[in-house]
């Protein structure tokens, strides 16, 4: 059995294109109902893992975004350690606290600079992924309904088939009413 929503819909179409053809329609063939309704459930079943797939990416997202918080307070937390292991002398501290205000500053700078270009990052990921997932969904919908119109054009024109309408029956109904209305006016 196919794995991929690709797969499937492939599949899908090689059935139909492949079904036998009925005598005198070429339009029409004969499916194994069981086995499309089948593959229709298959890709009804792994839409949701495409969603989970795009959730993934989404909390990919969210663990680079927390990892760079927690390194931007550790290298905080880093710089304000060393600036208290130089509390020796006066000079001393206050180069100190110079240095661990300017390298605070500078590493506020680069960690804002990493979490505005890990937002800017997932800004992109989240409208590429919503752009595939939509896409994919489009495609998947407009072949499904293609599907679908397919069956019910083959199903309407198996009906046609299998109970062509009987043109005799309707004259013999007409000269019955023609009959009963004769003999209306005698009983009156």
């Amino acid at each position: 059995m196919p794995n991929g929503i690709e797969e499937l819909i492939s599949t899908l179409y090689e059935m139909v294109q492949d079904a036998w053809s009925l005598p005198l329609g070429a339009d029409k063939c004969v499916l194994e109902r069981d086995k499309v309704l089948d593959l229709l459930d298959e890709i009804n079943n792994q839409l949701p893992g495409e969603f989970k797939q795009a959730k993934t990416i989404v909390d990919a997202r969210n663990e680079v975004i927390n990892n760079a918080k927690r390194e931007a307070e550790s290298m905080l937390k880093q710089a304000e350690q060393k600036a208290r292991s130089m509390i020796t002398e006066e000079e001393i501290y206050r180069r100190a606290q110079i240095e661990a205000q300017k390298m605070l500053d500078d590493t506020k700078l680069e960690a804002d600079d990493v979490v505005q270009a890990t937002q800017e990052k997932l800004k992109e990921l989240r409208a590429v992924t919503n752009a595939y997932v939509l896409d994919a969904l489009r495609q998947t919908e407009d072949t499904i309904a293609t599907a679908l119109k397919d069956v019910e054009l083959a199903k309407s024109r198996f009906e046609d088939l299998v109970t062509p309408k009987d043109t005799e029956t309707e004259p013999a109904q007409e000269s019955d009413a023609e009959e009963t209305s004769a003999e209306e006016p005698e009983n009156n």
